[in-house]
């Protein structure tokens, strides 16, 4: 099953979103990492995406980035 030109396209747009600080855009980038969906399967850069969307505020981003800390996917696991 291989990537379809329309994820690729899609992440290219969120990317350039993102890039500008649009929330959903990076929350929306960071799904497509975390599935591999449109670009490599990659929780490092979904765990990152994720944040800058959180630190905007986006609810969804703030838990998909906390179970990011609590698994200790994409991030080193939280000791604290």
């Amino acid at each position: 099953h291989g990537m379809g030109k329309d994820e690729e396209h899609a992440v290219q747009c969120y990317l350039k979103a993102a890039a500008q600080g649009d929330a959903d855009a990076q929350y929306s980038l960071g799904l497509c990492y975390w599935n591999g969906r449109g670009v490599g399967k990659d929780e490092a850069q979904a765990a990152k995406w994720y944040r800058k969307a959180a630190e905007q505020g986006l609810a969804d981003a703030q838990f998909r980035l906390g179970s990011c800390y609590l698994d200790g996917h994409g991030v080193g696991k939280d000791a604290r």
